[in-house]
């Protein structure tokens, strides 16, 4: 038996939502816990959190890597969050600092520490790459399981991979939003025979003035039909609406949730470079359970 130090920390949290789940595990070092152990903890952890993140210090910058029940996760947004607040918020170091770099696989990526000013931290999301795709409006909407005319044809659907490969689905109403029920075997045959990683549907039909876009997200190739508040997803978004002139990088806030009046809050903003701009996603977390990890392999 091994023992590690863990929590449970909610990402993402605003007013009476309830945010999105992560659990945090916490390593000495990266031969602390075998790939084959991080799986079988997060196997273990399924119903409860969407993903477990393992955090631990390589060449003296923060680590992190994320799986699900299903599989490793290259990038996992919400986690980054939790993981992330929960780090600086109790450190009296890092928490003076502006700019904390970690490292997630090969990237080096950027967290902008805004705890004290806007009780956020804001993650730089991997630079977009935009993929082709064939797919038609009425194939995603049967994946879906909504008439196609819901899909909004004024505006593109897209697929990005900003850490994961996210189909950018528009909608006409909020209503509609609200009201999508996929089934969720189908949607993974669809997901993983398409090579999508998570399919975030979006309208600019919002349940407060405060916000700009509403969003869901659907992930069934990592064992759970939704994500209640993502940070990849939404990112994508984000790199979506500079592309399309459609946000000038100001912050922005985004409703996600199936929930029409209690949704979770996503705020995103951009940096000012003329040259490769970055997009930030960001929230707050609270801890809900912490203690120790029991892991018998």
């Amino acid at each position: 038996m091994q023992r590690y130090r863990f929590k449970k920390i909610d990402a993402f949290v605003s007013g009476q939502s309830s945010g999105n789940p992560a659990g945090c595990v916490y390593l000495k070092d990266i031969s602390a816990l075998s790939p084959a152990g991080m799986q079988q903890i997060a196997r273990e952890l399924a119903g409860c959190v969407s993903e477990v993140v393992f955090i631990y210090p390589d060449e003296g910058v923060t680590s992190l890597r994320f799986f699900s029940s299903e599989r490793e996760v290259a990038f996992c947004g919400h986690g980054t969050i939790a993981a992330m607040y929960d780090l600086i918020v109790r450190d009296p170091i890092r928490i003076m600092d502006p700019i904390i770099p970690i490292r997630i696989g090969e990237r080096e990526i950027l967290v902008r520490n805004e705890i004290k000013t806007s009780d956020a931290v804001f993650i730089g999301a991997p630079q977009p790459v935009v993929l082709p795709l064939s797919l038609s409006a009425d194939t995603i909407a049967a994946a879906l399981r909504i008439p196609p005319g819901e899909i909004n044809g004024n505006i593109s659907i897209s697929l990005i991979d900003a850490g994961l490969r996210t189909l950018l689905v528009p909608i006409r109403s909020l209503p509609v939003l609200v009201g999508i029920r996929p089934d969720q075997q189908y949607l993974r045959d669809f997901c993983l025979a398409e090579h999508i990683d998570i399919i975030l549907v979006f309208t600019d039909e919002v349940a407060s003035e405060k916000n700009r876009f509403r969003t869901r997200v659907f992930a069934p190739v990592f064992g759970y039909l939704e994500d209640p508040a993502t940070g990849s997803g939404n990112a994508a978004l984000g790199y979506y609406l500079l592309d399309s002139g459609l946000w000038d990088g100001t912050l922005l806030t985004i409703e996600q949730g199936r929930n029409q009046d209690r949704p979770n809050i996503v705020k995103l903003v951009s940096d000012a470079s003329q040259k490769q701009r970055t997009v930030f996603f960001g929230g707050n977390a609270i801890v809900r359970i912490e203690g120790e990890y029991l892991f018998y392999s």
